[in-house]
């Protein structure tokens, strides 16, 4: 979520100037203001973590899969080259033990490069789920910011109504909100 670095500032400002009044409930709603705004920071900053963890992620996934495809092709190589032991020990039979050996050798080389190929797609599917969950959470966050965000606009509309409360319990519902989300993004 882009937002400026100074907004949460701004939001504590304005309860600093409602806290000079006086006013017992107007305090409160500042410091409500001032609270939801720390949190609302903090969410956010779990958002953009989110966020580069799901990026990571899915270039992590798209490197294991590009090593992976190179294990593959060396692995067709290798069985190619087999067969052409194979062909070459069948045309020569004068030779067939020297090309019989390295058919071997072509064969065994290949199953380790397989094994290698397929270890290096566990790789790519771990990183996909990965990234899966961290978008996921990315998502969540992103609502949950909402909420607190929603919730500072509303408890202001008590201070600009000079001490009308239902934007005030509003708020607190929506502040409550965008922490339950935040909690169930992890859990």
């Amino acid at each position: 979520m882009s937002e400026s670095p100074t907004e949460h500032f701004e939001h504590m400002e304005h309860a600093e100037h409602v806290a000079h009044e006086g006013d017992p409930f107007m305090l409160t709603v500042a410091m409500t203001i001032a609270i939801l705004a720390v949190i609302a920071a903090t969410v956010g900053s779990l958002e953009s973590v989110e966020t580069a963890a799901t990026i990571t992620s899915k270039n992590e996934s798209v490197l294991f899969q590009n090593k992976a495809s190179d294990q593959w092709a060396f692995f067709q190589a290798k069985s190619i080259k087999k067969n052409l032991y194979e062909i070459a020990t069948i045309q020569s039979p004068d030779k067939a033990d020297q090309f019989s050996a390295g058919a071997k050798k072509n064969d065994e080389e290949s199953r380790e490069i397989q094994k290698k190929a397929q270890e290096l797609e566990k790789q790519v599917d771990e990183r996909g789920e990965e990234s899966e969950r961290h978008e996921q959470r990315h998502h969540v966050l992103t609502l949950a910011v909402t909420f607190l965000h929603v919730s500072i606009a509303i408890a202001t509309v008590s201070i600009i109504t000079k001490g009308a409360r239902w934007p005030w319990y509003a708020a607190i519902v929506l502040g409550i909100a965008g922490v339950l989300t935040t909690a169930k993004a992890y859990f």
